[in-house]
């Protein structure tokens, strides 16, 4: 005998609210507090009760679908903010795309044109850089992720990349290393301005620009040994470039961090992880940037569409590079 369906005030009933504040909380809708949300989707989870999809898009307008539109062809940024993102709209039975349009405006605008033809509830806004961007013209809600829109009527959300930066020199200051020199990516690019300028005061010589590559940190590593041999510190702006100075300083037969303490960025797992040693790091936390850049988008869907740039601060994660085995 074939089982009936389970209907929304089948969920309402175990959860002990009415149908309508039960459909509220499953399309993430509403003034809920987020424990009748969360009895809510336990109940429905339990029942394993399944919205009709099609039947809410009729009845509200609406697709159910939300876009990323990102020019990391790579995925390393886009990936986790995008896993941040599912983690907010999935609970609202919202399906995520992800449109990468490898850096070509002619591309931008075709997916542009595509995601408004289909009705997206919305857009995310994000990429590989941090410079701001210009905005997007579509009539739909939009929120940029990791770099800011430059009209700031526009919500974006970001890293605050001079904190962390700051918070791995105090990490190595406190451990005593009063030597410290700095290599970083390329001096146009944002993010590595500002973590160079973030660490200038504690300093013993001038940050060095290159490339976001193992191979410059292994380069940088000789030059800063060079004019500098007293050095017993490095604090560098990306893992990568920390894991080429991790390995020079290997080949030289200098100890990491008995003699020269090592300090990443973006504590990339692919990088620090493997490092010898494992790298401190300091995580941007992109994942959390997906869901605050979901939850501002969600708002803006509702009607009530924020304004501005939030910056997220990072995180410095220790590890042996600084603390040793």
């Amino acid at each position: 005998m074939k089982r009936p369906a389970i209907r929304i005030t089948d969920v309402a009933a175990l959860a002990g609210v009415s149908a309508g504040t039960a459909s509220k909380a499953l399309n993430n809708t509403g003034q809920l507090s987020q424990e009748t949300r969360e009895r809510v989707r336990r109940a429905a989870a339990q029942l394993g009760f399944t919205p009709d999809v099609r039947g809410r898009a009729l009845s509200s307008g609406r697709t159910f679908t939300v876009a990323l539109l990102t020019t990391d062809s790579s995925g390393r940024f886009s990936i986790p903010i995008m896993r941040g993102v599912e983690d907010v709209l999935s609970a609202g039975e919202l399906a995520t795309v992800l449109c990468d349009t490898r850096d070509d405006p002619l591309r931008e605008q075709s997916y542009l044109r595509s995601l408004v033809a289909r009705g997206v509830d919305g857009i995310v806004v994000t990429g590989r850089r941090t410079e701001p961007r210009p905005p997007i013209d579509v009539p739909l809600p939009v929120v940029y992720a990791l770099a800011a829109s430059t009209d700031p009527a526009d919500a974006s959300v970001i890293v605050d990349d001079a904190t962390g930066a700051a918070a791995a020199t105090t990490h190595l200051a406190s451990l005593g290393r009063t030597q410290i020199a700095h290599i970083t990516g390329p001096a146009d690019h944002r993010s590595a301005v500002e973590r160079a300028q973030a660490v200038r005061s504690t300093l013993a010589c001038e940050p060095l620009f290159g490339e976001w590559s193992e191979q410059w940190g292994r380069q940088a590593t000789d030059l800063v040994l060079r004019t500098h041999p007293g050095i017993d510190a490095i604090s560098c702006g990306s893992d990568q470039i920390a894991r080429g100075v991790c390995d020079r300083l290997r080949e030289l037969g200098r100890a990491v961090p008995a003699e020269i303490a090592v300090t990443g960025y973006d504590n990339w797992p692919v990088m620090a992880l493997a490092s010898r040693p494992p790298l401190t790091s300091v995580d941007l936390r992109l994942e959390e940037l997906g869901r605050r850049a979901a939850h501002l988008l969600l708002d803006a869907i509702a009607g009530n569409p924020h304004h501005g740039v939030l910056e997220l601060p990072a995180q410095l994660v220790p590890r042996e590079s600084t603390l040793g085995a």
